[in-house]
């Protein structure tokens, strides 16, 4: 952006100004714009040139939702009230967790622990995050001493093979490590933590750490916005490319994890609007899950035979195919998956499927399950908290009711 560009996040300028700069931002075409929000490409054109007033918040709403602002201020200009969506609050365990990344172990008298020490509690963790309804706080409570453990393990190791080891254990608490960051307000913190755990999965040669560490790269690059598309498929594909020679001979955990990056593929043709190439990606996967252990489920990304369903939830909501969604979600058995995150997240895909099928009430009765399964999944997840925001303006007054009651508990109201 050029210097002349005015900020939409500091400057008191015009709506269609916004709409302008953040969608230029995110890489977005007028066309693909207003595709993804239900409108034509005319039509944004006359919002940005202000040719047409502000929309109703609903739809705006929807614009905001695939900006994927940080606040809902950001879009509006509306300083007065502020509503975070793809980014929460900061968590209260955030501080601690930047200044173990933030720093590093060269001097002090304290003893490295050894690899499977940090292996043992890094299998609690998971175990914990999975398990926990507030996964958070419980993440962020044993992360500034894993990261700075591990940190110490790598520049303790006295050999080839020990540093090698550390170094696949430091890459997995930089995968933890990342899944508490998201959606936190530090989007450095967030790529600092990919970026060193991509580096360290490397520098261990182990694929199955090597490829966690590509499915969360692969991760924040998609969710960065259409311009950053390319890069979640270069580092997916390169990854896939390197795993799918081992497959013959490959433990379960590699073949899960491959299974994992080919979902993650065809997630990404979904947000390009791309159905042939999605469900060509999500078939590959679910043959491969089918190749697992019925009741294996993979301590990190969820990959399974269980998964699979839900997976089919996500593509059809991210092709904005409402009925296939309703259709997909009710062949999809959420009590099958043991995460409680990601069980809450099946859910608000759900949701999101019904409220395209033109069902808010039943979104909005699946919002509360998946509030009841992890209520800091759900506060931290903007398309969650878009159907409850644009629901507290229905028509009806039971529906105006039931969504204010769970913006309340989102947060996004005041009691």
């Amino acid at each position: 952006m050029s210097p002349d560009t005015p900020d939409p996040y500091s400057d008191p300028i015009a709506f269609g100004q916004r709409v302008k700069i953040l969608r230029s931002r995110r890489g977005m075409t007028r066309d693909q714009f207003g595709g993804l929000t239900g409108k034509s490409a005319s039509w944004v054109r006359a919002i940005e040139e202000g040719r047409l007033k502000v929309p109703r918040l609903e739809i705006v709403l929807r614009m905001a939702e695939t900006l994927r602002v940080r606040d809902l201020s950001d879009l509006t200009g509306d300083q007065s009230v502020h509503v975070s969506l793809f980014t929460g609050p900061g968590h209260p365990r955030l501080a601690a967790v930047q200044a173990a990344v933030n720093a590093y172990p060269l001097t002090g008298g304290r003893e490295a622990p050894t690899t499977e020490h940090l292996r043992a509690r890094l299998a609690r963790a998971w175990a914990a995050r999975h398990s926990a309804p507030n996964h958070r706080e419980v993440v962020g409570s044993l992360l500034p001493e894993l990261i700075r453990d591990a940190q110490l393990a790598v520049w303790r190791a006295d050999s080839a093979d020990e540093r090698r080891s550390a170094q696949s254990a430091l890459a997995e608490v930089y995968s933890l490590s990342q899944f508490f960051v998201a959606y936190q307000p530090d989007a450095a913190l967030l790529w600092r933590v990919a970026e060193r755990g991509m580096i360290a999965a490397q520098e261990s040669e182990d694929p199955h750490t090597i490829g966690v560490a590509a499915w969360l790269v692969t991760q924040a690059h998609r969710d960065s916005g259409p311009a950053h598309f390319g890069a979640a498929d270069a580092v997916n594909l390169e990854t896939l490319a390197y795993l799918e020679p081992l497959l013959p001979d490959a433990p379960v955990d590699v073949l899960a994890i491959t299974g994992a990056l080919t979902f993650e593929a065809g997630y990404t043709a979904a947000r390009r609007g791309d159905p042939g190439t999605a469900w060509r990606y999500w078939d590959t996967a679910g043959a491969m899950a089918n190749r697992l252990p019925v009741d294996y489920y993979h301590p990190i990304t969820s990959f399974s035979r269980a998964i699979m369903g839900a997976h089919a939830v996500t593509v059809a909501v991210e092709l904005h195919a409402g009925g296939e969604s309703v259709r997909q979600a009710a062949r999809a058995d959420a009590s099958t998956i043991p995460s409680r995150p990601r069980r809450a997240r099946h859910r608000i895909e759900e949701a999101r499927g019904y409220q395209l099928d033109g069902q808010p009430d039943a979104a909005l009765a699946t919002l509360a399950q998946a509030h009841e399964a992890a209520p800091e999944t759900i506060k931290y997840n903007g398309y969650a908290k878009r159907i409850v925001l644009e629901e507290t303006q229905a028509k009806s007054p039971a529906r105006r009711r039931r969504a204010s009651e769970l913006a309340v508990k989102l947060g996004l109201l005041a009691a």
